[in-house]
């Protein structure tokens, strides 16, 4: 891994870019070092509080089959209120949808009834995804509790217990990079409180970040989320609040009141700022 404090940094960047292979070697160079390839802000990096390096940059995701869904359900849905989905719904063997959610065509429920139907795929495909995102420790960052009011930069976020933004919105910034990657470990639960709100900066896509909880998440009154959540045991609920992604659950139900949803590669449905 790159190792850099920010005096070592600038000064190695004053080299390279008086170097004639400066051209070659700024892809080498710590984010936040001018030139570097990510124009980030100093003070991420875990091992030394200076920069976070290149070799942190993480890599999306891959949602496979499991894409085109807003919602999975491994032990049901329910829908109340005028919940909006404007993507895939889906539940899993022996398992029913409660309530008449609003399905934007081309959109549909999708029942897992035999093996390699949609439904299936995806459920498969969601499996392959959370452990994939479990399993990440490139660079860990150590956070725990509350979350809101902070700025978190391009990383990998890892909490020994719980996540949660409360009194302030969550911003995260690509700093101008639209490949920049977020991917969030809690080993239990993740919530948004009533209306607080992930909000993107300098070109941050909810197509590249992603949320793993070993238990649940609960979106409550006004709250948005942006990215694909992806939780394990307990039952997730969804109420009067935006998901800008997906809310995947592998063997829990998923519970919305008046939601609305629409997948991450889609414009948002919120306009910046409100």
């Amino acid at each position: 891994m790159v190792m850099c404090s920010t005096t070592a940094a600038a000064a190695l960047a004053l080299v390279l870019l008086a170097s004639p292979a400066s051209a070659q070697l700024l892809d080498l160079l710590p984010i936040g070092v001018p030139g570097g390839p990510w124009a980030q802000t100093c003070g991420a990096c875990p091992e030394d509080n200076g920069c976070l390096c290149s070799a942190c940059r993480l890599t999306p995701v891959d949602m496979g089959d499991a894409a085109d869904f807003v919602v999975l359900g491994g032990a049901g849905a329910t829908s109340t209120g005028p919940t909006e989905l404007d993507g895939d719904l889906g539940v899993s063997f022996s398992m029913t949808v409660t309530g008449n959610p609003t399905m934007k065509p081309p959109h549909a429920i999708y029942y897992r009834e035999t093996a390699g139907d949609k439904a299936d795929r995806a459920f498969k495909s969601l499996d392959a995804a959370y452990t994939d995102a479990a399993n990440r420790n490139t660079c860990p960052i150590s956070l725990i509790g509350n979350i809101g009011g902070m700025t978190l930069y391009p990383g990998l976020y890892k909490s020994s217990s719980y996540l949660e933004i409360d009194g302030d919105d969550l911003t995260l910034d690509a700093a101008g990079d639209p490949n920049a990657v977020w991917i969030f470990q809690m080993v239990s639960t993740f919530v948004i409180f009533t209306d607080r709100k992930v909000l993107l900066a300098n070109g941050a896509d909810a197509d590249n970040i992603f949320w793993q909880a070993g238990s649940s998440a609960s979106l409550y009154g006004s709250s948005i989320l942006e990215g694909t959540m992806m939780v394990d045991q307990t039952t997730t609920s969804v109420t009067n609040a935006i998901v800008h992604g997906r809310i995947l659950a592998r063997i829990a139900s998923v519970t919305m009141d008046s939601a609305k949803f629409s997948l991450p590669e889609d414009p948002s449905p919120v306009t910046w700022p409100l």
